[in-house]
């Protein structure tokens, strides 16, 4: 291809470039830019924040650049309070080319060594920043993020629908009613939780050791979903890690008739034998990982094979070229990647990129059928599901638009919307 073509062709490819984010000199920019082994000259400009509250607290990140060109991110649960964090983030971000996504990674990780970036806030708060780059790399190159990944393996990510603030109480009309919604809906897989802090059975606040009332009425909760739901619905369930070894095994154990998807967290994840030793006490499937972070975190996991399933969340554990080589990681153990996920449209497609381009993915979650309305609403595409799976799109980027005007009737009260850090 002679370097005329060449231009031409890089110009046919960026010019689709989806949203509002578009201005008509980015193309001639990077045309004249451009020239056959040269890719698209670009540099971070600004980092901004908005704060938004649904299924608990989210930030959304804005990467802004010289281009024209804006990427977003989204970070979740452990991002409480990271704003400040993301803002300190600056100093290394402006200037600097975001396309080097791993660079930047690194530098603002080991930045942190001695900040906490070994997990938590800190990397919850650069796993935002992580997916942004990712959304701005897209666009600027007119690729869809799974493409840069190395392509997808599957045209569709299989959804799993979390039940939502409504327990699974047998015979309750309003449990029932939800049972049949998510059946509606297309999903082929739902998930409920056992765990319950106001169980009149339970002896102590503190201790989570299970009575037997306890595990009586988790066995009747799984028993009732069980068996409203048909065969060719999946079920797991979730104990979120609150429990000891013994319980642990007791529930795993009496979980074995119903052929679950998987039992999740039975006990704190941070216990890697524990964990270990309670799959090894059940044909049970176990699964863990939404509070692990890195890859390192799971490398244990892995060796000492404590789990069946992994579900790393990948608006916290690191972003999504993390969550590939988790995922990566998992699969030289034979380990399906099946990721935790309770954030809005747009974390949750750029989930769906990395489920797409790994050959081990299971199942996505998603934790908004409590606040349907806006989610449908929340991107400027509407709904991404089609009965109970996402399908990749092929506009550049993440592929999907914040809608502002709903968006912003969910954020954090007193919290800035993409505004330009002070002092910068």
């Amino acid at each position: 291809m002679n370097p005329t073509n060449r231009r031409n062709f890089l110009f046919r490819a960026v010019a689709p470039v989806a949203g509002g984010f578009l201005f008509p000199s980015l193309s001639r920019a990077v045309q004249e830019a451009s020239s056959p082994y040269r890719r698209p000259k670009i540099k971070i400009t600004d980092v901004r924040t908005a704060e938004v509250r649904v299924h608990g607290y989210q930030v959304h990140v804005r990467i802004y650049t010289d281009q024209g060109i804006v990427g977003q991110g989204e970070g979740t649960d452990a991002i409480q309070g990271g704003v400040p964090l993301i803002n300190s983030f600056r100093r290394l971000l402006i200037g600097q080319d975001p396309l080097n996504i791993e660079a930047a990674f690194e530098r603002i990780r080991t930045a942190g060594i001695f900040a906490g970036a070994q997990g938590g806030q800190y990397l919850a708060a650069l796993t935002a920043v992580e997916i942004a780059l990712w959304d701005v790399a897209g666009r600027a190159l007119g690729l869809p993020i799974y493409q840069l990944m190395g392509g997808k393996v599957r045209d569709r990510v299989r959804v799993y629908a979390d039940s939502g603030a409504r327990d699974m109480v047998p015979g309750d009309e309003r449990s029932i009613a939800r049972i049949h919604e998510i059946q509606k809906m297309g999903f082929t897989a739902a998930k409920i939780d056992i765990d319950d802090p106001a169980d009149p059975a339970r002896f102590d606040r503190v201790n989570w050791t299970a009575s037997n009332g306890e595990i009586d009425r988790m066995i009747a909760t799984v028993g009732f979903t069980r068996g409203l739901y048909p065969k060719n619905i999946d079920l797991a369930v979730d104990m979120h890690g609150r429990y000891d070894a013994t319980t642990g095994k007791r529930v795993a154990k009496e979980m074995e008739p119903f052929k679950l998807l998987w039992l999740e967290e039975p006990v704190p994840a941070e216990n890697i034998d524990a964990m270990r030793d309670i799959r090894q006490s059940t044909k049970t499937p176990i699964c863990c990982g939404e509070n692990v972070y890195l890859r390192h975190g799971f490398r244990e996991i892995l060796e000492k094979r404590a789990v069946d399933i992994i579900m790393p969340d990948l608006q916290k554990v690191g972003g999504l070229l993390e969550g590939r080589k988790i995922a990566d990681m998992a699969h030289a153990y034979y380990v399906p990647f099946a990721p935790h996920c309770v954030v809005s449209p747009i974390g949750t497609m750029a989930s769906a990129h990395v489920c797409a381009a790994v050959p081990n993915f299971l199942t996505l979650e998603w934790h908004w059928i409590d606040s349907l309305p806006l989610w449908k609403g929340f991107v400027k595409e509407g709904e991404i599901f089609d009965k109970g799976f996402i399908t990749l799109p092929d506009r550049p980027g993440i592929g999907v638009e914040m809608n502002e005007e709903m968006a912003r009737k969910v954020q954090v009260p007193g919290t800035p919307w993409f505004e330009p850090t002070k002092g910068a």
